[in-house]
């Protein structure tokens, strides 16, 4: 008790000094009186009494910004050594409580509600992380470093993806830009800034610039693969892969390009996808893999593919990559791999044929004819594709139907060549008499 005694002792000269200092407008004094209290009542481990002076001195009369910024960031180093984690979050909450609607600790507030949601998180709370999570909106923030900006936002789509919220988990993976990955951190540091505005560094355990591109294209990944979405996939794997540290390691870009490949293929045709398509054929790195660019090759070019040759060949590499893929996705991505191929095989017979039979085309497709008909149906819906079935006489016709406007237009153009030939034919005719009347007069 008299160890108590002494403290609350020790605590009112100190108050008495505070006070002072506050009405006097000295701000190192009162700085150094609130972080004196808080050092006292943590060297005799008096939590409850250490969270009743943070809460006491924040609300005195005419409190200066400066003692609560001290105050609050003092605090927070005492938090890892609380001796339990029920004092721990109640220390945590009276920080929080107190740096609530006060522009000058937003910093501070943010980094205490990241902790208050890591130790939700661990006791399995997945959903108040997340709620606690998303009051913070650290991109208004001017003060706070870039990259635990990132990291902030980054962990906040983390916790939405962990509850599985992929609305929400989209609305904030917004807030990043994916141009700030590429921006030159070296040239950026000449800009000093003055006063208030000076932007704090950010802490140790804040990954650099490109690590967190890496953890965002991850997160993203995990995103466009609850949709199924395999172009977008595989831009973010691509992204991965041309981050320099992963580009210069044979190990780590060898499984990302692998899944490149996969994603690819498994993408329906669109200009993105033949782009990416292309680039990546042409990237020397896979010549490293015999097999993926035989694999690309073939969708490039214009031959008709055998999916059972196809299939037998790289149904290996296929369950090897399954675990890549997630379990429930492994048979949806066999049977999209196969609906790609059909795609790939209709695209090519299009450009070969004007009119071809069902019963041909089936054939050409190693298809039913009810199969063929409905896979073409589907990439004329989706426009891929330009055709016409005549079902009673069971024809299909890749012609595509000319507007009025087209139609005009190549008759002016045959106009055009057939009055230049004429210009022209008058033209030699004109020579020849002009050439035989000089040569009579000779």
């Amino acid at each position: 008790m008299e160890g108590g005694g002494n403290l609350e002792s020790s605590i009112e000269q100190l108050l008495n000094v505070e006070k002072q200092m506050r009405l006097s407008g000295e701000v190192a004094g009162t700085k150094k009186a609130v972080t004196d209290i808080l050092q006292l009542c943590f060297e005799a481990r008096a939590w409850n009494t250490l969270n009743d002076q943070i809460v006491l001195l924040s609300k005195r009369r005419g409190q200066l910004k400066q003692a609560v910024t001290a105050m609050v960031q003092q605090a927070m180093q005492y938090i890892d050594e609380t001796p339990d984690i029920e004092t721990r979050i109640e220390l945590i909450k009276t920080l929080n409580n107190v740096s609530a609607g006060k522009i000058y600790v937003e910093i501070e507030r943010a980094r205490l509600i990241k902790k208050l949601a890591k130790i939700k998180e661990e006791q399995g709370l997945i959903a108040e992380a997340a709620d606690l999570m998303q009051e913070i909106a650290v991109e208004t923030f001017g003060a706070m470093a870039k990259t635990e900006k990132i990291a902030f936002i980054l962990e906040q789509v983390r916790l939405c993806l962990d509850r599985q919220d992929y609305v929400r988990a989209q609305i904030l993976s917004r807030k990043i830009s994916p141009r700030v990955f590429d921006i030159d951190t070296s040239k950026e540091k000449k800009k000093p800034k003055e006063g208030d505005n000076l932007v704090e560094e950010a802490p140790a355990d804040i990954p650099s610039l490109l690590e967190l591109k890496r953890i965002y294209y991850e997160l993203m990944i995990r995103y466009y693969t609850h949709n199924n979405d395999y172009l977008e996939i595989c831009r973010c794997y691509k992204a991965i892969y041309d981050i320099p540290s992963v580009k210069e390691n044979p190990a780590l870009w060898t499984p990302v390009l692998r899944k490149i490949c996969w994603f690819l293929v498994l993408a329906p045709h669109d200009p993105m996808q033949s782009s990416l398509l292309n680039s990546t054929l042409d990237d020397k790195n896979l010549s490293e893999l015999p097999n993926f660019r035989l694999l690309l090759k073939q969708l490039v070019t214009m031959e008709v593919v055998q999916w059972t040759s196809l299939w037998t060949a790289y149904k290996d590499e296929f369950e090897n990559e399954k675990s890549m893929l997630g379990g429930s996705l492994g048979d949806k991505a066999a049977e999209d791999l196969r609906q790609r191929v059909i795609e790939h095989n209709i695209l090519v017979v299009s450009k070969y044929y004007a009119r071809i039979t069902l019963k041909r085309l089936a054939e050409l497709l190693c298809l039913s004819i009810q199969e063929a008909e409905k896979h073409l149906s589907d990439m004329v819906v989706s426009k891929a594709l330009m055709a016409k079935i005549d079902r009673p006489m069971e024809i299909v016709c890749f012609q595509t139907a000319k507007d009025s406007n087209d139609i005009l237009n190549s008759w002016a153009m045959n106009l055009e060549k057939l009055l230049d030939l004429v210009e022209k034919s008058c033209h030699q005719i004109h020579k020849e008499t002009m050439v035989h009347k000089a040569a009579l007069k000779v």
